[in-house]
């Protein structure tokens, strides 16, 4: 994410530099104690560019021609763009960390108390199913909107859905054999929401082409961690 706001900011800086430098000094006006020919070259350009984008307007190099005085105030435009969209992405990350590790930590508390077949066969195992299949629904929704968040690492085991995905996996499988018509339809939604969510996963980051258990144990050992129960 640093690399890519650096490579915005380069790019944006320099291509304004690449406009303004051909018409240095002609085209601009010093400040009292600067000698328009010692300061034309490019050098000077990537300064002006830089006053321009970070909206500091310091007044000492300004652009004196019509079209370079609309063209300045664009590139600053274009900076406040630019510091919006990086702290928009910044924090449009987070959330869907903060998600994604819920629901790690929600699948941790589930595996901790080992759950039998006969308490999943119940109204609050409809309940449980259905608000796992909902989190995997949001998470695959998360990886497809911020993929880099898929590299993001969680330092916590129980705060790890790397780690726990397999066991929501194995809970879908209990559940598929219960009684209740109920259960085996949030079974049924949440095995459809885990699939999804493995062929988000094997498609965009892991490529194995496998089963969606052989994609969650690529994504636990991509993650340096050790399947779930």
């Amino acid at each position: 994410m640093v690399a890519v706001v650096a490579v915005w900011t380069l790019t944006v800086v320099v291509g304004w530099a690449l406009i303004y430098w051909p018409h240095m000094p002609d085209a601009f006006t010093y400040s009292a104690g600067l000698r328009p020919a010692d300061h034309a070259g490019f050098l000077d350009a990537l300064y002006i560019s830089l006053v321009q984008v970070s909206t500091l307007g310091l007044g000492d190099i300004a652009p004196a021609d019509g079209w370079l005085r609309v063209l300045a105030p664009m590139e600053a435009l274009v900076g406040f763009v630019l510091l919006s969209a990086t702290v928009s992405w910044t924090l449009g990350i987070y959330p869907a960390l903060a998600r994604r590790r819920s629901l790690a930590l929600r699948l941790s508390h589930l595996s901790r108390t080992h759950p039998t077949t006969e308490q999943i066969d119940t109204d609050a195992g409809v309940a449980v199913l259905d608000s796992l299949a909902a989190g995997i629904s949001v998470i695959s929704v998360d990886f497809m909107q911020y993929a880099e968040s898929y590299y993001f690492y969680d330092g916590d085991d129980r705060t790890s859905l790397a780690r726990h995905l397999p066991y929501a996996d194995n809970l879908a499988d209990q559940a598929a054999g219960a009684r209740h018509p109920d259960v085996r339809l949030a079974a049924a939604v949440l095995r459809a929401a885990l699939e999804d969510l493995a062929i988000i996963l094997d498609q965009r980051f892991l490529h194995t082409e496998g089963l969606p258990g052989q994609v969650f144990d690529a994504f636990a050992h991509d993650h340096g961690r050790h399947a779930g129960p």
